[in-house]
Formats: structure tokens, C-alpha cells, sequence
């Protein structure tokens, strides 16, 4: 960036020098503005990396721009190549759009939203990029990332330039039919608008397909960080124990993510913005200055005042009214969208639960129970729906107005010129079109509001996601904390661990405990007492305490009472967490016969939501199956035999110990009948308003 700045000083250099050779105001406006933008473009190597690349691509284009204008101003310009001259004010514009975008990166929303959409920028991951008819090339994927969003601002940057070219055009055009000059209307037409406007539309179509693959790229590699920051290290986990205010994480990466880059499909999130910024201002400078000129003999109108400039000052005013006045009406729809996104969200969230319990509901006779919970929560996306649709009406009763009248503002200025003869047709055309698109550009803010708010939304529910799992992740680093280390010893080794709530309630103290290899364990208690929480403490995911835990270094796996079956093949339910990949069917095969499920051996390939078609004996059946493949050194079993009857529970646990002879077992349970498979009891005792304690179980365990 510094050689970058170093050049456009350069620039400014030169652009003072002509100023002083050919006295021009307007060179030295361009000089001052190509000096500030060198200033920030030699600071910019300490601002937002998306950002960056906005302020690189504006000075590179501060120097080409001027060259062009500079070349015009000295006439070494080629007169043969007079229709492919930058507009004028196109130097000017990109000059001081390289400093104010330098400006805005330091306001809090702005560094909110570009934190969100950096890490993308800096990753340097290879990956393959095609594009047509080109081969496929491997590249680091924020090289592709910077080069395509620097292709797509260059271009939206032509479009505002063939738009400023074709204001030209209608001038000319409308002036040839004003005068009856019938060759000079159809070259207008045939050498001048047939070839621009076709540019125009190859770009629009262009830009089309190169955004579309941008945005889903981005989109894919942003949920899989935020999936991995959320999965990572149990955070997801963490967040539900801490009680996060953040609602449905599912839905925030699956919409809110998308929302976040394109909005939705309409081109309303963080690149379309930042594009449509770029052409709103882009447009604003290159027509103001347009308007400024067209109007410098216009006086108000029924006066002889003159007013240098006088309707780019009407454009301003008129945009700074409507801006005032969408503001005011359309302030509450920031919250209404944000409450909206919860209760679709809520919504859908019961819906799915109610298809993943049905059997529960039908056995219960639930359904009228169910219907009135859907109906709450879809009376809050009613009512939600409604308030925003009583916004929003009086919102587009006053754009429509507002824009009815600003297409004819101009027309009514400048008719009275018009009448008297001192403008031709195609100026008051042109001066119309100018108008409309300052006036267009200044009320951004009124065109964009409903986009806008509802962007701000989806910013609010990503910011406050971050949050949370920063929070989530604080919990596991937090002092004091439950530490879990890993030791060469082949044993558990538990001394002075406290577990707690996570409201701070102590739930239970261990003083001494230690769980030996090869000595099946026991543990029981009433309901409560803290006895899966050990587990949990055990397996690393329990934040919640004091203490330190030492555990070998060896594989453990925890069966809980409820195990997860993800939807798909059986094969990869089986195989889980695991890929099926590693394991033989005669080996997935087997598992499911010596685990008590025979029937499924011949089904691996059927693709179901098992968690609805296998009963809860058959669920637990299937995760002794998962751990007789995986074969762990250490296995615990959180009442994970308690929906099967006894004699069912026995031959499992003689499978486990046939198929897993090496395996050290540690059960929780409340049958006496389990203590046939363990060779040592131990009992969670609950203190009367105390947290409860561990110690040695008689021989005999109770039920």
C-alpha cells in the first residue's frame, strides 16, 4: 500500500503542476482530493482487509482516471477516440471515494460487520476456480476472493460510467429530434446507444453469474467456520448449559449467514451494499457535477435570483427531507425484523419436534396440546407480521409519493428556460436524468430502509451468535474450572473435584476417587445427585467446578441414556461419530447381531430418520453396537441399557464383554441386577441442603 500511496502522491504532483500551467479550479479540487487520498491509502495497511481492497482499487483508479483527464486538459488526448473519454468527474469521484471509505471504516457497526467478513480474505487455503472457457486453476482461496470482488467493483464501476455516457446520448438524441436533423438522430441511435447499451447488458449478465458464484462461495466458507466454532470444542454444548440468550444457532448459520452476504437473494447484504454504496456515490459525484453544469444559468423559480448550481441544491434538500422523513416512519422495523427472524425460527423449531416425538404425542393423545402450542407460536409470527406490514404501509405511501413528485422537479425547473428558448429539449432531458440520479443517489437511505433494517437484523443475530460463543468458549478457560488432563497412568484419578450448577450451586464434592483398568465400576445414587454430571466431567464437557481430573491417554467413549442417530444411511449411524467408510459390512454387520439387532443387517444402506423408527431399546442397542466397533479403551454407559428388560440388558452386557474384552466398563444404573457385571460398587450420596459425596458401595449394591 505504500508504493500504491507513493504513486498517487505522484499523481497529485502532476495534477498541481498542470493546474498551475492551465489555471482550472477543478484541477486543484482533483489535486486536493488525490493528496487525501494518498494520505489514507498509506494508512489503509491498519483497516478492515475487505475494506482495503476498496480503498487499493479506488487509488489505482484515482492515477488512471486523471491520467485520462490530465491527458484531455493538455489535448494529447486522441480526437478519434473522443467517445471513450472518462467522464470529467470520474477522477474526482473515485479519489474521494478512496478517502471515505478510509473514514468509515472506523464507525463501530462498520468494524462489527467487517470483522464478520474478513477471515474470508485472509485465508490462503488453496482451492479450484473455473472460469469459462478457461481451465480449472488451483488458487488460495483469498486471492480468488480479492481478485473477484475487485472484477465485480470494476465493473459495476463501468455500469455507472456507460450510464453517464448514455445521459450524453439522450441530450444529443432528444436535441436532433428538436431540431429535425434526421442522420445526427439515427447515428445517435446506431453508433452510440446500439453499442453502449449492449456493453451494459453483456456486463449486467456478467456480473450476474460471477456474483452468483462469489456470494455461494463465500457463503460455504463462512458456515463452515461458524459450524466449526459452534461444534468446536463443545461450545454448542456450553452455550445450551450457560442458558444463551442466542435462539436456534441452526438457523443463523443456515439463513442468517446468507442474509449477512446477499440478503436473501436480493442483493440487500454486505456485497450488495458495499456494490450498490459504491455506484450510489459513484453516480451521486459523476452527476452532481453533470447537474451542477446544466443548471449554472438557472435562477429560482418567479425570481431573477440566480443560484450557482441550483438544482443539484434542490436534489440535496428534496433527498434530505425524504431521507428525515423515511427515517422517522421506518425506525421501528430494525426490531420487528430481528423478533421475526426468532419466532419463524421458534416456529419451525416446534414443528420438528413435534415430527421427532410423534409417537410420544400419539401414545399421550397430545394432539390438541400440540396444536395449541403451534398456534402460540404462530400467533407471534402473526402479530409480528402485522405490526411490520402497519410500518410498512406508511412507509410505501410515502416513498411512492415521494417518488411521483421527484420525476417531475426538474422538468418544472427548467421548463421555463425550455419556453424561452435558452435551453434546447435534450438539455432539459439530460438535467431530468441528472436530477434523478443525484436525487436517487442522496435518497439511498429512503430506497433501502426496509433493506437495510432488515440487514441490520441479520448483523444483531450474528454479533450477538459471536457472542455467545465467545462466552461459551470463556466457560472452558475460565478459574476455577473443572481440568481434565491426560496422564500415561492407566487410571482415573479424581482428588478434591467440586462440580457445580451452572448458577454456581455446588452439586457434588469427590474427595478421593480412583477408577482402575480392567476393573469394572458401578456407580449409583438417586436421581440427581450428580452422578451423569461426573460423566460429563469425566468425558471434558462439564465446565462447571473445581478440581482437576487425571485420565490416560487412551480412547473413551461415553454412552448416554438417549443416543443421537443422525438421519441417513444405517451404515453411518452406526459407524457415528466415525466415518462407515472405516469399517466392513461384515464387520458393521456383526456389531448389530452381537448388539441384539439382527433384523438390520441386511438394511446398512437404507437412508431413514432412525431416532422415529427404532424404538428406545433399539436405540441404545444400535450405540453398544457403535462402541463394539470402535472398540474403546475406556467405555461408559449413563443408564444406556435402561429401556431394555433385564434379561435384554444381561446379554448385552456379555457382549460387551465378549467383544470388548480389553474394555474397561464404568456404569451408572439402578438395577441391582447390574451388579453381576461389576466388580466394584460406588454410591453418590445426597447430602440434606449440601452437594452430594462419593463413596465406597456394599458388596451387595441396592436397587
Amino acid at each position: 500500500m505504500k508504493s500504491l500511496a507513493n504513486a498517487v502522491g505522484g499523481f497529485a504532483a502532476a495534477t498541481l503542476v498542470v493546474g498551475a500551467l492551465r489555471p482550472d479550479m477543478y484541477v486543484f479540487f482533483l489535486a486536493a482530493a488525490a493528496i487525501g487520498c494518498a494520505i489514507t491509502t498509506s494508512r489503509a495497511a491498519g483497516i478492515s482487509v475487505f475494506l482495503r481492497i476498496f480503498v487499493a482499487i479506488f487509488a489505482v483508479e484515482t492515477i488512471l482516471f486523471g491520467a485520462c483527464f490530465l491527458a484531455n486538459r493538455l489535448g494529447l488526448w486522441p480526437t478519434a477516440y473522443a467517445d471513450l473519454l472518462p467522464p470529467d468527474s470520474l477522477a474526482l469521484t473515485v479519489a474521494l471515494f478512496g478517502s471515505l471509505i478510509y473514514a468509515i471504516s472506523y464507525i463501530p457497526i462498520v468494524r462489527k460487520m467487517t470483522a464478520i467478513a474478513d477471515p474470508y480474505f485472509y485465508d490462503a487455503a488453496p482451492t479450484v476456480a473455473r472460469a469459462w472457457p478457461l481451465p480449472a486453476v488451483t488458487i488460495a482461496a483469498n486471492r480468488l476472493a480479492t481478485a473477484t470482488l475487485v472484477f465485480l467493483i470494476l465493473v459495476n464501476q463501468a455500469q455507472v460510467a456507460i450510464d453517464v455516457r448514455l445521459s450524453f446520448f439522450s441530450r444529443d438524441f432528444f436535441n436532433a429530434m428538436q431540431n429535425k436533423d434526421q442522420p445526427e438522430f439515427w447515428r445517435q441511435l446506431v453508433l452510440v446507444f446500439a453499442p453502449w447499451a449492449s456493453v451494459y447488458v453483456a456486463s449486467a449478465v456478467v456480473e450476474y453469474v460471477v456474483t452468483s458464484t462469489f456470494v455461494v462461495r463465500w457463503r460455504r466458507w463462512l458456515s463452515a467456520l461458524y459450524i466449526g466454532r459452534w461444534l468446536d470444542a463443545g461450545v454448542h454444548y456450553r452455550m445450551a448449559l450457560a442458558g444463551s440468550s442466542v435462539d436456534n444457532p441452526d438457523q443463523r448459520i443456515a439463513d442468517d449467514i446468507y442474509g449477512f452476504i446477499y440478503g436473501g437473494g436480493a442483493g440487500t447484504g454486505l456485497y450488495g451494499y458495499s456494490v450498490i454504496a459504491l455506484q450510489t456515490v459513484t453516480s451521486l459525484v459523476s452527476f452532481s457535477i453533470v447537474l451542477w453544469a446544466l443548471s449554472a444559468n438557472f435562477t429560482v423559480p418567479g425570481t431573477s435570483i440566480y443560484v450557482p448550481g441550483f438544482l443539484f441544491w434542490a436534489a440535496l434538500l428534496y433527498a434530505g427531507f425524504g431521507t428525515a422523513i423515511a427515517h422517522w416512519i421506518g425506525r421501528p422495523l430494525v426490531r420487528l425484523y430481528f423478533d421475526r427472524q426468532r419466532y419463524e425460527a421458534d416456529f419451525r423449531f416446534g414443528l420438528a419436534r413435534l415430527r421427532e416425538y410423534s409417537e410420544q404425542i400419539a401414545l399421550l393423545g397430545g394432539e390438541n396440546a400440540e396444536k395449541a402450542s403451534a398456534m402460540r407460536r404462530f400467533s407471534n409470527v402473526f402479530d409480528n407480521y402485522i405490526r411490520i406490514v402497519n410500518v410498512r404501509k406508511r412507509f410505501a405511501a410515502f416513498t411512492q409519493f415521494y417518488r411521483q413528485i421527484s420525476q417531475y422537479i426538474p422538468i418544472v425547473v427548467g421548463a421555463p428556460f425550455f419556453f424561452l428558448g435558452k435551453i434546447q429539449l435534450g438539455v432539459l432531458t439530460q438535467s431530468a436524468r441528472a436530477f434523478g440520479s443525484v436525487e436517487a443517489s442522496l435518497t439511498f437511505f429512503v430506497s433501502y430502509y426496509t433493506g437495510l433494517a432488515e440487514f441490520r437484523a441479520v448483523l444483531d443475530r450474528l454479533i450477538s451468535f459471536d457472542e455467545s460463543i465467545e462466552r461459551a468458549r470463556a466457560l472452558g478457560r475460565a478459574t476455577p474450572r473443572v481440568e481434565v488432563n491426560q496422564t500415561a497412568r492407566d487410571q482415573v484419578a479424581v482428588a478434591a473435584l467440586t462440580l457445580n450448577l451452572p448458577d454456581g450451586r455446588a452439586l457434588a464434592r469427590i474427595e478421593n476417587l480412583m477408577l482402575k483398568a480392567q476393573e469394572p465400576s458401578l456407580l449409583v445414587g438417586v436421581s440427581g445427585s450428580g452422578k451423569s454430571t461426573l460423566f460429563r466431567a469425566l468425558a471434558g464437557i462439564w465446565p462447571f467446578g473445581d478440581g482437576r481430573i487425571e485420565a490416560p491417554n487412551a480412547a473413551l467413549m461415553l454412552l448416554p441414556q438417549r443416543p443421537y442417530i443422525p438421519i441417513g444411511a444405517l451404515r453411518d449411524a452406526i459407524a457415528y461419530p466415525s466415518l462407515a467408510t472405516c469399517h466392513g459390512d461384515e464387520e458393521l454387520r456383526a456389531a448389530l447381531v452381537a448388539a441384539g439387532l439382527p433384523g438390520l443387517t441386511d438394511r446398512l444402506d437404507e437412508s431413514d430418520n432412525w431416532q422415529l423408527r427404532l424404538s428406545g431399546g433399539e436405540q441404545q442397542r444400535l450405540a453398544v453396537a457403535r462402541a463394539l466397533i470402535a472398540k474403546p479403551d475406556w467405555l461408559f454407559l449413563d443408564e444406556a441399557t435402561s429401556a431394555l428388560d433385564e434379561a435384554s440388558e444381561a446379554a448385552v452386557y456379555r457382549a460387551i464383554a465378549r467383544e470388548l474384552p480389553r474394555t474397561t466398563i464404568v456404569s451408572i444404573g439402578h438395577r441391582a441386577t447390574l451388579a453381576a457385571f461389576h466388580t466394584r460398587g460406588l454410591m453418590m450420596n445426597r447430602e440434606r441442603g449440601g452437594p452430594s459425596t462419593l463413596a465406597e458401595a456394599a458388596a451387595q449394591l441396592p436397587a
